[in-house]
């Protein structure tokens, strides 16, 4: 899946099901009605349900990311990708240190019609916590995902996964090369929770985001459409 020409345009916003069962997700994607059409099926609800998520969420008209940060040998990748292709998922995830050989068998297991996407450095890390879990120092977080974002490029993945603050570094060294998808999206006044590296959706609009993981910000407001509204609002101002 080859990334548009244009970057200019709102990012798309997809809500994560973050919850345990399929009676969860069925509420919240009821509550939100017609404010959202695009959903996160993370390793929580898949582990819980598995592919029979993804089909309900396809039939009821949605499009799905699939976050499953894959991370294995390079043929096992290929299969899952294939599987997830299959089940008519438009995004998945693998885990960009698997190297060039595994982001390659995933784009190849995707084919045209899944987008893979390479996670670089999570949300929830802060470069104290990425060094420890490389063993040796990094000049900066935003450096990392760069890093990592060639592999990326050179084995065709339709994008990269990383904070709002490094989709400009992305832009910059890539163009329309690679899409980014940012979580840890926060409205204003919102706890950022378990995320280091936080932005509003203003703020991943105004980095050229092109796409926005909304969580905790929609999915646990007392009123989840209002707030999915003034998400839109924002990503769209």
């Amino acid at each position: 899946m080859s990334a548009p020409s244009d970057l200019h345009r709102p990012p798309t916003p997809i809500v994560a099901l973050d919850v345990p069962t399929m009676n969860a997700a069925r509420a919240l994607v009821e509550a939100l009605g017609e404010s959202a059409d695009y959903y996160k099926v993370g390793l929580q609800l898949y582990t819980a349900e598995g592919p029979r998520v993804v089909e309900w969420l396809r039939e009821a008209g949605k499009r799905v990311f699939l976050d499953l940060k894959l991370h294995d040998i390079p043929n096992t990748v290929r299969g899952a990708a294939q599987s997830a292709a299959a089940l008519g998922v438009q995004l998945l995830t693998v885990h960009a240190v698997g190297g060039e050989a595994m982001l390659r068998a995933a784009v190849e297991g995707g084919g045209a019609a899944t987008g893979i996407l390479a996670v670089t450095v999570l949300t929830s890390m802060t470069q104290g916590d990425l060094e420890t879990a490389r063993g040796h120092r990094v000049p900066s977080v935003a450096e990392e995902v760069l890093r990592l974002g060639g592999a990326a490029q050179r084995a065709g993945a339709h994008g990269v996964v990383c904070a709002g603050t490094e989709v400009p570094v992305i832009r910059a060294a890539y163009a329309d090369a690679l899409r980014t998808l940012v979580p840890g999206i926060r409205l204003d006044g919102t706890p950022s929770h378990d995320q280091a590296r936080v932005m509003t959706p203003r703020e991943a609009a105004e980095a050229g985001a092109s796409y926005v993981v909304i969580g905790r910000t929609v999915t646990a407001a007392a009123e989840p459409a209002a707030a999915m509204r003034a998400v839109l609002g924002e990503l769209r101002r």
